[in-house]
């Protein structure tokens, strides 16, 4: 029978172990040049589409959903800076619509028939997919071009076809969904971040 003392030793390693693959993952976004122009890329697009009248559009699944909603909720409500509010609108939330398009036409659609109806030409969609091929984010993405919407894909691993689909995407090259959904979240406080500075 183990005793306390060794299973504590054991749970310490894990979180140094989990600790350390996260901040692996992170520095790929700090020492890679090509991914933070464009992190910074996405930024500038954001803000450009804001100051043009547009809205951003963000969607993605599970913890991506809870992504979109965290991003949606900064900008319409505020970061870290007093502003005006930013038009965001994540399509993970009105589970009358995504129950309803699921059951009536497929879960694959639910988040293109939104862009449908809500997107305008000048919006931007940002998709969010920590494998880059979720079926109804990339479905998303190509709706959104063919609307004339601006797109940004947030991926992990190799990029997928959401890498491919998407106008922008920055990926991150880790392979533990945990880690990619934690650097996610880091872009996503630091789109925060810089769009906010804009407005404010």
């Amino acid at each position: 029978m183990k005793s306390p003392k060794s299973s504590s030793v054991k749970t310490r390693d894990r979180i140094r172990d989990i600790l350390r693959e996260s901040i692996t993952a992170k520095a790929y976004l700090l020492y890679d040049d090509a991914l933070l122009g464009k992190i910074e890329e996405a930024a500038v697009r954001i803000i450009a589409t804001v100051k043009r009248g547009g809205k951003v559009l963000i969607c993605g699944n599970g913890g991506s959903a809870a992504d979109s909603q965290h991003f949606a909720a900064e900008l319409t409500g505020r970061f870290e800076r007093e502003r005006r509010p930013l038009p965001a609108v994540a399509l993970t939330t009105d589970t009358s619509s995504l129950t309803a398009l699921a059951n009536d036409y497929g879960f694959d659609i639910v988040f293109e028939r939104q862009v449908q109806a809500l997107g305008r030409r000048g919006d931007i969609l940002l998709a969010i997919s920590t494998s880059g091929r979720s079926p109804n984010v990339l479905k998303a993405v190509r709706r959104a071009k063919k609307m004339g919407l601006g797109t940004i894909g947030l991926a992990g691993r190799d990029g997928g076809g959401l890498a491919r689909a998407a106008d922008l995407s920055v990926v991150v090259p880790a392979t533990a969904t945990a880690r990619i959904q934690e650097c996610h979240l880091c872009v996503i406080h630091i789109l925060c971040a810089i769009v906010e500075r804009a407005f404010s």
